[in-house]
């Protein structure tokens, strides 16, 4: 399985390198990818995640690829349900904020459970969602210093479509992604916690 993720991580990361819509834009939204993946890679042996957290860190890192490629206010397939639906922007991006809290709960959730005390229930939960909605503030802050530092370049990454409250939306989302994701998957996420090796060295 993780062969796998890993193979269909690289295919999309070479895809969307080639030819994407903005060149800048490609390598901020694939930088994450670019960081991560070869921490995962240099990690699995001492700490390996569990299937669940693997699967969904590749779904966040083909959204953030995908999003790369065509820039998260010009994703043809969200173009097209835009015209669709009649709505006022291309909704790309808040897929993207909602993957933003919905895959690091688990990942946080999983560090947390493993390397401290804490066990399942209300702090663990509060714990994970304030790890996110930090996370995703301080991306707001990395958007702003590359807008600061590169000018008009960081429109298509800052992908706010003209919305004055697109921070705020972003950040709400990707609150309700770390909930909606603790609520939906924690017990699935325990089962797989328990068949790991007891003590990963």
């Amino acid at each position: 399985m993780l062969l796998g993720l890993l193979s269909l991580t690289l295919v999309v990361l070479v895809w969307s390198g080639i030819g994407p819509k903005d060149r800048f834009v490609w390598f901020l939204e694939v930088l994450p990818v670019l960081i991560a993946l070869p921490l995962l890679l240099l990690t699995w042996r001492r700490f390996p995640f569990t299937p669940l957290a693997y699967a969904l860190m590749t779904l966040h890192a083909v959204i953030l690829m995908v999003g790369g490629h065509y820039t998260y206010a010009e994703m043809p397939l969200f173009d097209w349900l835009r015209e669709l639906l009649d709505l006022s922007r291309n909704h790309y991006d808040r897929l993207g904020h909602v993957a933003q809290g919905f895959i690091p709960a688990i990942v946080a959730r999983e560090i947390l459970l493993r390397r401290s005390p804490l066990r399942p229930g209300k702090w663990l939960f509060f714990l994970v969602t304030s790890v996110c909605l930090a996370f995703s503030a301080f991306y707001e802050m990395i958007e702003w210093w590359v807008a600061v530092a590169s000018g008009d370049d960081a429109v298509a990454f800052l992908a706010t479509q003209g919305d004055v409250w697109d921070t705020q939306w972003d950040m709400f989302l990707a609150l309700l992604g770390a909930l909606s994701s603790q609520l939906l998957l924690s017990r699935w996420h325990d089962r797989q916690l328990a068949a790991l090796p007891r003590n990963p060295t």
